[in-house]
């Protein structure tokens, strides 16, 4: 990849942090999950901007590649990768979490905007991810794929582990899941509560190609994202839960939360002295 479309790339994640900040303003008391949203930014500006064949134009194509964002609580992340690829406006952002929106905390089915699938219960978008895949081939679509992002504390559910079985089973090399790797989850460290490691290992016995990547290198995540093989493809990208705002990075309280004023503040002066 040009350094040139890097450095757009890496542009486009840091507006995408400042729209978050400006959904969870909208958001008012609701607040927003802060920790997990921020931890996918550049796992969302790669998917929407470089890799999946999705555009406002292909939304109703058979040929269009599929999202499924298994972690719902993350959707702001989406709806500003969204905003960047002209899929959804700018105005629309500032109705997030508002009565009568289509932007709604977690993901809501909506065809208008390429929301494949309601989602919020963690541990169901592998099986959702399954299912299309398989639909797509009963088709005779062979080159559409469907991308699925988990959260690294969604990986407890046995659920997920069921629909990686499935996947290998039926060889669907149309699917690709990425899991963000933050190490937090909503109780705490991933590895107190229930020990993941090694990740990679485990993705490697259930029949998938697995490959490990510094999820916010957008570059990284675009190479890798784009990679096909003979089998279903796991990412395991390693993040930073909160990134871009220092006293939100590896605190689990903010998994979800309301910023206060101050707080406000200091997060939008830390972006405007990162050139944000």
């Amino acid at each position: 990849m040009e350094q040139k479309r890097i450095e757009e790339l890496n542009h486009m994640c840091a507006e995408m942090r400042r729209d978050v900040l400006r959904m969870a303003k909208a958001a008012g008391n609701s607040g927003a999950h802060f920790g997990g949203t921020l931890s996918m930014i550049e796992i969302a500006a790669a998917l929407y901007a470089e890799v999946m064949n999705i555009s406002k134009e292909l939304l109703h194509s058979e040929e269009r590649d599929r999202f499924i964002l298994s972690k719902g609580h993350g959707v702001p992340a989406v709806y500003a990768a969204m905003k960047q690829v002209g899929i959804l406006s700018e105005e629309e952002l500032d109705t997030f979490k508002k009565d009568e929106t289509r932007l709604y905390g977690h993901p809501c089915m909506d065809a208008e905007i390429g929301i494949e699938y309601s989602t919020g219960s963690l541990g169901q978008g592998l099986s959702l991810a399954v299912g299309a895949a398989l639909g797509m081939r009963h088709k005779n679509n062979h080159t559409s794929r469907v991308f699925v992002v988990l959260g690294d504390g969604e990986c407890d559910e046995g659920s997920v582990w069921e629909a990686a079985m499935a996947a290998a089973q039926f060889s669907l090399n149309n699917v690709v899941a990425i899991v963000d790797r933050n190490h937090l989850q909503y109780d705490g460290d991933t590895e107190t509560i229930l020990k993941l490691e090694s990740l990679e290992e485990k993705w490697k016995s259930f029949g998938w190609d697995v490959r490990c990547i510094d999820g916010h290198d957008v570059a990284a995540c675009c190479a890798a994202f784009s990679g096909r093989t003979d089998r279903p493809l796991a990412v395991i990208a390693d993040t930073v839960k909160g990134k871009g705002i220092s006293f939100m990075e590896n605190d689990p309280s903010w998994h979800h939360k309301k910023m206060s004023s101050a707080q406000e503040l200091q997060a939008m002066e830390e972006m405007a002295h990162d050139g944000i």
